[in-house]
């Protein structure tokens, strides 16, 4: 059986750290997928997340509007 993997990142203001977290992510483990739940990041987290999705096809969002925390 297959093992796929799915790495689950949250975020709040990690605007600075995702462009270099998600590529670094895949140069690792290619195979995987990444999904970026946000808390509604006031930095703009979310859309530096949509920006690589356009690269970056196993890449997911979840934006929540609320700050929720874990």
């Amino acid at each position: 059986m297959e093992m796929k993997t799915l790495i689950i990142i949250p975020t709040y203001n990690e605007k600075e750290n995702i462009a270099s977290l998600v590529p670094g992510i895949f140069k690792i483990m290619p195979e995987s997928s990444i999904l970026v739940v946000d808390d509604n990041s006031p930095d703009g987290t979310a859309e530096a997340v949509r920006d690589l999705k356009i690269k970056l096809p196993r890449l997911a969002i979840i934006q929540r509007f609320r700050e929720r925390g874990f």
